[in-house]
């Protein structure tokens, strides 16, 4: 087992500027390290990080919530297994896929993304993260859930607040504390509409919750504010990253954007492939319920384990050329790309598989037609050069972009 001297440390500058050199330093000579800041062993192969997620032999939990997540949203499913966690699963999942996601939500992702861009399509510039991005996925579930979207900036604010939390990795008092408020100013929000959507229900995913029993359960107010915090937090930071991550990938490799311009049945396939090459979320954590033997080295039972997505979906035992961007590769297939039998690792695998990427899916392929339809010779901004932040999550901070608006 190698120590976090070898390689760019996950907290340092060099490695939030650029972490995928030290990624693959890290698959090639240090495969599992224990990381001191962050007490844990971090492993960087796609073949460690897919057993993990996996998980078929119950060596891997999601202990690690019960302090990762639950001060800030509450005891999620994240966090259950076993029956407990199927029976949660099947009262929610029902709303991410079939029928409901195409009847119910589609409209609703249609109007919400026409809406942003009808409020630059006739001015020749935006900036599709700041004008469009961060805006698209919280409107939308704003709106599926019932609220109200005029509050966009409250729920901005507190998902910016819980992926803080999420990713403060050196344990800043300060992004500590602000997590742990998002929890009690959220609660302090939804529960009175809870309490009036169970006497009032609607055709909304809220009033799906509220009334949604499987095998005699049904969710508790708790249960449902913890579930729409964790939706309004992973729905909102990963797809307004994805969204901002295709763009300036396709941007970045004009033959490849035409080509989707041009067959818009190509959009699943560059959104696979983003979700490999620039993933919005880098890590994620597990625990381990038993003594677990890597590349590497071994891990000891009870052990928090960063698995590091980032590093395993450019691994080059995995992928051919895998530093390419390139929405043709033979190796990642799109038609499963967004399911639990997925190529790529970015949405997880196993029981604890994304729940929303269905949903996801649905916006980028929704909102990069309309975006195209609206910008159909978009260019970068003179002179700009997309650059990702982030550690935990990543993706470009801004995006500006001209276009030539359509005639009057």
């Amino acid at each position: 087992m190698s120590t976090a001297q070898q390689v760019p440390d996950i907290l340092s500058p060099e490695f939030a500027e650029n972490p995928y050199p030290a990624y693959r330093v890290m698959r090639e000579s240090a495969p599992l390290i224990w990381h001191d800041v962050t007490q844990s062993y971090i492993i960087s192969r796609y073949e460690d990080v897919e057993r993990v997620f996996k998980d078929k032999d119950g060596e891997f939990t999601t202990d690690n919530y019960d302090w990762q997540l639950e001060p800030v949203h509450g005891k999620t499913i994240l966090q259950l297994s076993g029956r407990e966690h199927s029976v949660r699963r099947a009262l929610v999942a029902p709303a991410f896929r079939g029928s409901d996601l195409q009847e119910k939500f589609l409209p609703v992702i249609e109007r919400n993304s026409r809406e942003l861009i009808d409020a630059f399509r006739h001015t020749g510039s935006a900036d599709l993260v700041h004008d469009y991005a961060t805006r698209f996925p919280v409107n939308v579930i704003a709106d599926m859930l019932g609220l109200d979207k005029d509050d966009h900036e409250q729920f901005h604010g507190w998902y910016t607040s819980v992926i803080a939390f999420l990713g403060n990795l050196s344990g800043d008092p300060a992004v500590a504390a602000a997590g742990e408020r998002t929890r009690s100013e959220f609660a302090d929000y939804m529960f009175p509409i809870i309490r009036a959507r169970r006497e009032n229900l609607g055709d909304d995913l809220l009033s799906t919750l509220c009334a949604a029993e499987v095998d005699g359960v049904r969710m508790s107010d708790e249960d449902i504010k913890a579930f729409c915090s964790l939706l309004l937090a992973a729905g909102g930071e990963t797809t307004d990253k994805a969204i901002a991550s295709i763009f300036a990938n396709l941007l970045a490799h004009p033959e490849q954007l035409a080509a989707v311009r041009a067959d818009r049945g190509l959009i699943p396939r560059a959104f696979a492939e983003t979700l490999r090459y620039t993933p919005p979320v880098h890590m994620i954590m597990r625990q381990s319920a038993t003594e677990v033997t890597v590349s590497g080295g071994t891990i000891p039972a009870g052990a928090t384990v960063t698995c590091l997505i980032g590093a395993a979906n450019r691994d080059e035992n995995r992928y051919a050329d895998p530093d390419r961007f390139d929405i043709f590769r033979e190796d990642l297939t799109a038609t499963n790309a967004f399911s639990a039998a997925a190529d790529h690792l970015a949405f997880a695998l196993g029981r604890h598989f994304c729940v929303g990427a269905l949903l996801a899916k649905a916006e980028v392929e929704i909102g990069v037609d309309q975006l195209l339809d609206a910008m159909p010779d978009a260019r970068l901004a003179d002179g700009f050069d997309p650059v990702e932040q982030g550690v935990f999550t990543r993706g470009p901070q801004s995006l500006p972009v001209r276009f030539t608006p359509p005639a009057a």
